[in-house]
């Protein structure tokens, strides 16, 4: 993996990212919060899940930190603070990522998880999980939206190709 082609994965995760959440824009705020059969409870849960392994991952890898817990839905009471803090994370983890080489991507990070447990893996590895993972979760709040009447559309990695060479 090359430094190129994890700007391209971050390019692309924040593309889905901004389509989700403006899909988000659309629904009530009690919507936003309800109850619903996703992993993380609501759509809320399912954003913040997003965000908070983002926050998480590079912290780990950019500062070495391992923090013991996730950022809560509750830390985000409305949509706008959730997309404020994913603003900032979005341009902390811009920052970090410009600042790799293909070197450092093939190093090796340590950290602990949340659960206390050790491990180690290659960079490129965890930053391309972060990507993986924001799939995943966008996935399940893209249902909710379209249950709610709001979908964000085509959220695959070739739609945003296509738009991108538009």
């Amino acid at each position: 993996m090359n430094k190129a082609d994890i700007l391209t994965l971050y390019d692309y995760n924040y593309w889905a990212n901004e389509r989700v959440l403006r899909a988000a824009e659309k629904v009530r705020a009690g919507q936003f919060t309800a109850p619903a059969r996703l992993s993380h409870g609501s759509l809320r849960g399912a954003l913040v899940h997003v965000l908070a392994a983002e926050v998480v991952w590079r912290l780990r890898c950019q500062e070495g930190l391992s923090p013991s817990s996730l950022p809560a839905a509750s830390e985000f009471p409305t949509l706008e603070s959730l997309r404020s803090r994913w603003r900032d994370e979005e341009a902390a983890m811009r920052g970090y990522l410009a600042g790799l080489t293909d070197d450092r991507l093939n190093g090796v990070v340590r950290y602990t998880t949340t659960k206390g447990v050790r491990h180690e893996n290659t960079l490129w590895h965890l930053l391309a999980h972060v990507v993986n993972h924001g799939t995943q979760f966008r996935a399940e709040a893209a249902v909710a939206l379209t249950e709610c009447g709001h979908s964000p559309g085509d959220l695959d990695m070739l739609a945003f190709f296509r738009e991108r060479d538009r």
